[in-house]
């Protein structure tokens, strides 16, 4: 994530706090003022009035919690397209919750990294309240329009009817319902969850285009087939998974894509709105 130099001053005095703490472990006894804001936000206790933050502004707020975050998962997410994919995700998770906290009612975030390919296991689902791996990595499937072959990594990326390819960016789930698809010309069946796209321009067509996590035969725990669009996983998975991120948990879809990366609302959330508080 490419922050501005305020944001840099921010980050650096939380890895600072973090390393006189001697630990990242919310409970800490040591922490000191950002890591105890950041574990407050992340926790969803006491980040009101009176909370201490760096510089008081929510964009410092959720630089402190993506800090925290990455402090403590990061090093058990072994297998990335790229540095900036954690940050990326955990940033907008908290930007989103920050702006929409009525909306984000569950603690758990499904993070994809389509920048690797569909032979390798790219998914997990984190709790991001306590900062621990639900679930993963596992394989998930990408839109049989974003790449040519049946496997390989996703290249093109769109919003758009029709296109039967992955939309990058945040979603909200919503409810769950029962799913029906077809594969080789035969049917199955399996639990569907709603997503609900919010990075504008690049993925709001979401529910109008019955983009949705779903389970599906033709994702194994070795590959991933191709779908409409939507980040299907192993049914088994889907079963156990999917009730849980029901109503109000958070997906974020991420590839390596400079266009996506460089106008996605919520990478850069924050920005604007912090540096006219910095300077009023």
């Amino acid at each position: 994530m490419r922050y501005p130099k305020y944001m840099q001053n921010v980050l650096i005095g939380s890895a600072a706090a973090l390393i006189a703490g001697g630990a990242v472990l919310p409970n800490h006894q040591q922490s000191g003022p950002v890591l105890e804001a950041a574990t407050a936000f992340v926790t969803g206790s006491s980040a009101k009035a009176g909370s201490t933050y760096v510089d008081g502004t929510p964009a410092a707020e959720v630089a402190s919690a993506t800090k925290l975050a990455l402090s403590t998962l990061s090093s058990a997410v072994t297998h990335l397209s790229g540095p900036q994919a954690l940050e990326d995700a955990f940033h907008s998770y908290y930007a989103y919750k920050t702006e929409h906290p009525d909306e984000v009612k569950k603690p758990y975030l499904y993070f994809v990294d389509y920048g690797l390919p569909s032979t390798e296991a790219r998914g997990y689902v984190f709790d991001m309240s306590s900062l621990k791996i639900v679930d993963g990595p596992f394989t998930v499937a990408h839109g049989r329009g974003s790449s040519t072959s049946m496997y390989g990594v996703p290249t093109k990326f769109s919003n758009a009817s029709g296109s039967n390819s992955t939309s990058l960016g945040l979603y909200v789930t919503k409810a769950l319902y029962a799913f029906h698809g077809h594969t080789g010309g035969q049917p199955y069946s399996s639990v569907g969850l709603q997503l609900d796209g919010v990075s504008t321009g690049f993925n709001d067509n979401a529910l109008a285009r019955r983009v949705v996590a779903h389970g599906a035969p033709y994702v194994t725990p070795t590959k991933a087939g191709r779908s409409e669009g939507c980040p299907a996983m192993e049914p088994a998975r889907a079963q156990r998974l999917l009730p849980k991120l029901a109503d109000g948990a958070m997906v974020f879809l991420y590839a390596p894509n400079q266009q996506w990366l460089a106008n996605d609302p919520w990478i850069s959330a924050d920005a604007s709105a912090s540096s006219d508080a910095l300077t009023n």
